[in-house]
């Protein structure tokens, strides 16, 4: 049986790479942005922009401004992206 969340994390980590031009990033939950060299206002749209476009999904305003909030990291980020996936089936 595969795992769900598993294959979303290892998309999202080739989104990342792609994104930030890092082939040596490797996601891990408790990340954030700062822990991601230069994921800045500018490269946080672009993410959003390729998660939207490759998982076909569609953040709202306010999921994407709240990604970068205090207590946000790559694991709420992850489970936002599986659940909107979920949802969409």
């Amino acid at each position: 049986m595969t795992n769900p969340t598993g294959d979303i994390r290892d998309q999202m980590q080739t989104l990342f790479r792609n994104v930030f031009v890092d082939d040596e990033i490797v996601l891990r939950d408790e990340m954030t942005a700062a822990d991601v060299d230069g994921w800045d206002s500018l490269a946080h749209i672009n993410l959003i922009i390729a998660v939207e476009k490759h998982f076909q999904i569609k953040f709202a305003t306010a999921e994407i401004s709240g990604l970068k909030s205090e207590g946000q990291n790559i694991g709420t980020f992850l489970a936002l992206v599986q659940k909107k996936v979920s949802a969409r089936k």
